[in-house]
């Protein structure tokens, strides 16, 4: 028998999906690129929530660290990306030690 919980859990996932579609679009169909960091990085947090909902549906923790990874690189792509919209570069090779 499915419990009251379950049933919360998967009206999430479903909700979860739902935003998780729309943010897909948005990537796709960005009218700009700051648009479209702007939904994958929700899309990223979007997918954490989802992970986190079937690890406590799944009774797992070792989904925890998947969460972690997904977490750790869509922190470190969106920094990359809005250094690469202001600057045009995400690495500087020719720094001045004196500034």
């Amino acid at each position: 028998m499915i419990s009251f919980l379950q049933v919360i859990f998967i009206i999430a996932i479903i909700g979860m999906a739902v935003a998780l579609g729309i943010a897909s679009y948005r990537i796709i169909k960005g009218p700009t690129l700051h648009d479209k960091i702007v939904a994958l990085d929700a899309f990223g947090v979007m997918l954490m929530g989802t992970i986190g909902i079937f690890s406590v549906l799944l009774d797992t923790p070792y989904l925890i660290v998947v969460i972690m990874i997904i977490g750790m690189l869509g922190a470190v792509g969106t920094v990359a990306m809005a250094k690469f919209l202001e600057k045009g570069w995400v690495i500087d090779h020719d720094r001045d030690p004196d500034d």
